[in-house]
């Protein structure tokens, strides 16, 4: 399973997400714990080489338009930006305060035992194959931060890059706020002994 997700240049933030809606909130642990924890049913089998290629080819629709996006939209989800160096995958220094608080809550006892995806988004300006693969490479760069600087079992973590190709419903998609990552809850990965 390969999950990748990607990021423009953006202010810190984290927004939890409703369907069709998402509200900016300051970065905090106890808000990513309380927006991530809220699993209350057993989330769905996720393949992510279906998710990415149903993301490509699904022509911009929206999330919930497609069939196996739909089965993960109502999982606990947020929204969070992280700053790249332009068209790099380097992060720039001052989001590791972000990632920090982000590994923080995975590490926190009310989410330790879950895994999460790690879906990157670019808005459609430049080439979509660029775009892609600069959401993929961002994607994986979020995922070894968060596994080797802040000691987040990688095994918890699928990253999944979807370039363009799922813009926030109603939103023009060249538009900033289309540059996002989401972390999306998928449910238990073990079971504390």
């Amino acid at each position: 399973m390969k999950r990748i997700f990607s990021s423009m240049s953006l202010a810190i933030a984290v927004a939890v997400l409703l369907p069709g809606l998402a509200a900016a909130q300051e970065v905090s642990q106890e808000r990513i714990v309380k927006g991530l924890g809220k699993l209350t049913a057993a989330a769905p089998a996720v393949d992510l080489v279906i998710l990415r290629q149903e993301a490509i080819s699904g022509g911009n629709k929206p999330m919930s338009a497609l069939p196996n996006w739909q089965r993960i939209a109502k999982l606990p989800q947020m929204i969070v930006e992280i700053n790249f160096e332009n068209d790099s995958v380097s992060i720039q220094p001052k989001s590791y305060r972000t990632l920090g608080m982000i590994a923080d809550a995975l590490h926190h006892p009310n989410l330790w035992a879950y895994n999460f995806l790690i879906v990157g988004h670019s808005s459609a300006t430049g080439d979509e194959k660029h775009n892609l693969e600069l959401s993929e490479q961002r994607a994986a760069a979020i995922k070894e931060a968060l596994s080797t600087t802040f000691a987040v079992d990688p095994q918890r973590l699928y990253a999944v890059g979807v370039g363009e190709h799922l813009p926030i419903e109603g939103t023009d998609v060249n538009g900033s706020n289309n540059r996002r990552v989401q972390l999306i809850n998928l449910g238990v990965f073990k079971s504390k002994s």
